[in-house]
C-alpha cells in the first residue's frame, strides 16, 4: 500500500531516530501541526506500521519502496578550470584537507545503506582504480565519448541504473553527510535558496522546479545543487528520454539533467529539496581551491 506524503514524513522521521518519539518530538521535527501528527500516529497504529513512539518492522517493510537503492556518479569529464591540477588528476580525486573529494560522496553513500556504486569515468579513467582499495564494492562505467560530448553522454552509458537512484556530480565537496538519504518519497533535486545568483539556478513553484536556468532573482529562485534522486518511474522514463535527446539535433551538448527539467520536462513533477551553503561546496576553479586548501597556495 502506498504511503500518504505524511505517513512517509513520520515514518522516516522514526526511522532516523535512536530513540522513541513523542508527538511532541515529531511536531519539531517534521514541521507537522501536533493534530496532523495525532492523526496521522493514529493512522500508523492502526496499519502496525509504528507503536509507542518507534516504528516497526511492518513500517520499515512499508517505506521500503521508497528506498535509495544505487547511486551514480558522474566523473567522465576533465575539469578545465582546475588547471594545472587536473592535468594529472581528475576531479573528483583532487584531494581536500587530505581527503578525496569523491570520498566524502562516496562515505555518506555507505551511510545512507546505498552500497551499490556506480562511477561513470573516461579522462583519466584508469586512475579510478585506486578507490577500489577503499571501496571493493565501486563498479565502473566507461564513457568512451567524454571529451566530444558534454555530460549527458555519461547519463546515457548508465539510463539503465536511474531507478531508486542519486545521481551526483563527482567534484561537489561534501560537509554535511546527512543531506544524502535513505528514503525518499519522489523524484527530487537539491537547491539552495537565494536572493539572486548568477550560477545555474531553479525557479521552483508549490514545491516542483518548473524551470531551469543560469541566474535568477526573486523568492522562487534555487542555486542548483548537482545531486539528485530519482524514483523507480521516473528513472524508467529517464532511461528513455536520454537517448531521444542525445540523438536530437545539438543533443550531445545537453547537459544531462536539461533531458527532465528542460527538453521533456512534461514527463515530470522534480521536488525541490534544501541545503545550505555550509553543506556542500562546488569548488569551481584552482583560486576557489586554494582558499579552501592552503595547502595548494604555493
Amino acid at each position: 500500500m502506498a504511503l500518504s506524503r505524511k505517513q512517509f514524513d513520520l515514518l522516516e522521521t522514526l526511522a532516523g531516530a535512536k530513540q522513541a518519539l513523542s508527538q511532541r518530538d515529531l511536531e519539531k521535527l517534521t514541521g507537522c501541526s501536533l493534530g496532523t501528527v495525532n492523526r496521522v500516529m493514529k493512522e500508523l497504529a492502526e496499519l502496525g506500521y509504528a507503536e509507542g513512539g518507534r516504528i516497526t518492522n511492518q513500517g520499515l517493510d512499508a517505506l521500503e519502496p521508497y528506498r535509495a537503492r544505487r547511486a551514480v556518479f558522474v566523473a567522465a569529464g576533465f575539469g578545465s578550470r582546475l588547471v594545472p591540477i587536473t592535468f594529472n588528476t581528475p576531479k573528483p580525486l583532487v584531494r581536500v584537507h587530505g581527503v578525496r573529494i569523491i570520498d566524502r560522496l562516496i562515505d555518506a553513500c555507505l551511510a545512507a545503506g546505498i552500497n551499490e556504486i556506480y562511477i561513470v569515468r573516461g579522462y583519466l579513467s584508469e586512475l579510478f582504480d585506486q578507490l577500489l582499495y577503499k571501496y571493493p564494492m565501486i563498479r565502473f562505467l566507461e564513457n568512451p565519448v567524454y571529451n566530444e560530448a558534454n555530460n549527458i553522454s555519461s547519463a546515457l552509458v548508465a539510463r539503465y541504473l536511474l531507478s531508486n537512484a542519486y545521481v551526483f556530480e563527482a567534484d561537489l565537496l561534501l560537509s554535511n553527510p546527512a543531506i544524502i538519504r535513505k528514503y525518499h518519497y519522489t523524484s527530487d533535486f537539491l537547491g539552495i535558496r537565494k536572493k539572486r545568483t548568477d550560477d545555474w539556478c531553479f525557479r521552483v513553484k508549490d514545491g516542483i522546479i518548473a524551470e531551469q536556468k543560469v541566474g535568477g532573482e526573486g523568492e522562487d529562485i534555487w542555486q542548483m545543487v548537482g545531486i539528485s534522486y530519482w524514483n523507480e518511474a521516473d528513472g524508467h522514463r529517464l532511461s528513455a528520454d536520454i537517448p531521444e535527446v542525445y540523438a536530437s539535433p545539438g543533443g550531445k551538448e545537453r547537459y544531462w539533467e536539461q533531458v527532465p527539467l528542460v527538453y521533456e520536462k512534461e514527463h515530470y513533477a522534480v521536488e525541490i529539496r534544501e541545503c545550505f551553503d555550509e553543506d556542500i561546496v562546488e569548488i569551481d576553479t584552482f583560486k576557489e581551491l586554494k582558499a579552501i586548501d592552503k595547502t595548494y597556495d604555493v
